[in-house]
């Protein structure tokens, strides 16, 4: 994958207890942030406000597991 090295991947947590892939059940993982961008957001032009949220993808079969930032 052109975006992430093998050198990148890490093993991550979710309240405390260790993730597995839910495809393949790796446990190592590249870590990126998206913006959840919604019809109403783009429409008046305000992305920036959009919520980010964290994309874990497993370094075997590259499922992406996204998680919502907490309240």
């Amino acid at each position: 994958m052109g975006l992430f090295s093998d050198e990148d991947t890490e093993a991550v947590t979710v309240q405390g207890k260790p993730l597995r892939c839910q495809v393949c059940q790796n446990d190592r993982f590249w870590q990126q942030k998206a913006q959840l961008h919604s019809g109403f957001a783009t429409f008046f032009d305000v992305e920036w406000a959009s919520p980010t949220c964290t994309c874990v993808i497993c370094s075997s079969c590259r499922y992406v597991h996204w998680f919502f930032p907490e309240a």
